[in-house]
């Protein structure tokens, strides 16, 4: 008895041991909730539900989360596009993930923002717009490097853009008159470049990407035919200015009828004219007078006519209406002359000398300076000084004539011994050298080696229209000729 009751005190646990097991539970079930809180705080993409919200994923765009969504397949439920398949993610830390979960825009997103500009950006000016112009009136010594200097360009770039085409080295070439506009960008870098060689034809060099484009541009014409009519009363000249023919028609009228007028000795009172010619027009305001297409002058009771023809080689002359050249062989007055100082004669008081004798030439009174032109076609045999005559050329035409200019202050370059010159080139420039009191040319016309009158002696003519252009020409002339006599007619009636 005493020992079952020894035995049973023994079996029961001590109060310690209690104590410690209870310490022990607490430790455990710490450890557990421990461990429960770590799992919730940090869930991995196994243990995060498909469906719950997540802050990342609701700052995407909508845009980005349509993009993942399945496209529905024909015959799929509707149902089936309801549930979104499960979106991985990297276990990563709160900051790497709020990084990595920013979207980043599509290429398609890129495009549009670049095609579609702001509306601050679309009123500012680009770097390729205009920012100033430089308009540069061309004078006699200017050359482009000297302009370009001036306006702080490269000779380099001179080079470049004069060396790009065929068409550009035309600025190699500019004359005084012209006109050079200059555009650059903010940045005085050149963006173009216009060279106006006149109201209506010009010179445009463009800088591209490749470098720079020529362009020669003529604007657009409008030409019109008109006809002034006049009656003499003292002079030639002054007569067509009252009527309102320009000086340059004025020149023309008197080269057109100069081989069958002496306009300095033969003109009348009462002699009349008609003058049918082109005028230019520009966007509506005259640009200058074209050529004379027909005219007619009658000199103390005859009748002239003349009428232009261009052939199909591009080469215009006046002819009668019988299809004769109005030209001659040679001119009449090779220079515009004030008047005729001397004529021909056998005798008379030389100034100078104080003596006399035989004046067998013309002498024609101008401006020192004044143009002198060949008479006709031929070939210079002579110049230089030549005693009393001072600066001489002398032109051998053929076999049978020569013409002597006398007294030229200077020679053309062109004109030299032993080259062929054309009717009408300009040979020298009247002057006074040798025995002359004033500027004046002493002209001279041989047949044969002997002198002859130039304002009397028989021209010979120059060849008629070609027999392949005759029939033509006499299709074309018609209705000048019709309005010549219309005109012609209703002068006489006012007149009347």
């Amino acid at each position: 008895m005493q020992d079952f009751k020894s035995y049973t005190l023994d079996r029961r646990p001590a109060r310690g041991q209690l104590v410690k097991r209870l310490v022990l539970s607490v430790i455990f079930l710490l450890i557990l909730a421990a461990g429960f809180l770590f799992l919730i705080s940090n869930p991995t993409e196994e243990s995060q539900p498909v469906n719950s919200p997540d802050s990342d994923t609701e700052s995407q765009p909508e845009q980005q989360r349509k993009l993942i969504l399945p496209l529905s397949l024909p015959g799929q439920p509707q149902e089936s596009r309801q549930t979104p398949p499960p979106v991985k993610q990297n276990s990563k830390g709160f900051i790497s993930q709020a990084v990595a979960a920013e979207p980043a825009e599509s290429s398609e997103t890129v495009k549009a923002a670049e095609m579609i500009p702001a509306p601050d950006e679309v009123a500012q000016p680009t770097a390729t717009e205009e920012a100033r112009k430089t308009v540069y009136k061309i004078r006699s010594g200017d050359s482009m490097a000297s302009i370009f200097k001036k306006n702080k360009l490269s000779p380099s770039l001179l080079h470049q853009i004069v060396n790009s085409s065929k068409t550009a080295k035309q600025l190699t070439d500019i004359r005084p008159g012209e006109t050079l506009h200059l555009a650059f960008d903010a940045d005085d870098k050149l963006l173009s470049l216009r060279l106006e060689h006149s109201k209506v034809d010009s010179l445009e060099i463009l800088a591209t990407a490749e470098g720079f484009s020529a362009t020669e541009k003529s604007r657009a014409v409008e030409t019109r035919n008109t006809h002034l009519s006049g009656v003499i009363e003292n002079s030639l000249y002054v007569s067509a200015k009252k009527s309102g023919l320009s000086d340059q028609l004025i020149m023309q009228l008197a080269d057109i009828f100069g081989w069958d007028i002496d306009f300095a000795l033969e003109i009348r009172s009462g002699d009349r004219f008609t003058v049918i010619f082109e005028e230019d027009y520009l966007d509506g305001e005259k640009l200058r007078d074209g050529p004379i297409l027909a005219a007619e002058f009658i000199n103390q009771g005859n009748t002239y006519q003349a009428l232009r023809y261009v052939d199909d080689t591009g080469r215009a002359d006046y002819y009668t209406p019988e299809g004769r050249s109005m030209r001659k062989a040679f001119l009449r007055a090779p220079v515009d002359f004030r008047r005729i100082s001397s004529r021909f004669t056998k005798e008379r008081y030389h100034p100078v000398l104080g003596k006399k004798r035989p004046h067998r030439g013309v002498d024609y009174a101008a401006k020192t300076g004044t143009p002198i032109r060949a008479s006709g076609d031929g070939k210079v045999i002579f110049r230089g000084k030549k005693g009393g005559y001072g600066k001489t050329i002398i032109i051998q035409h053929g076999q049978t004539y020569t013409t002597l200019y006398a007294h030229l202050s200077r020679y053309n370059k062109k004109a030299r011994k032993g080259k062929r010159v054309k009717q009408g080139q300009v040979i020298g420039y009247v002057g006074k050298t040798g025995l002359a009191t004033g500027p004046h040319l002493h002209y001279e016309f041989r047949v044969n080696g002997v002198h002859r009158n130039p304002l009397t002696v028989k021209l010979p003519a120059a060849k008629p229209i070609a027999k392949k252009y005759r029939d033509d020409f006499m299709i074309k002339i018609q209705p000048l000729i019709s309005k010549l006599d219309l005109i012609s007619r209703t002068l006489v009636a006012d007149a009347q």
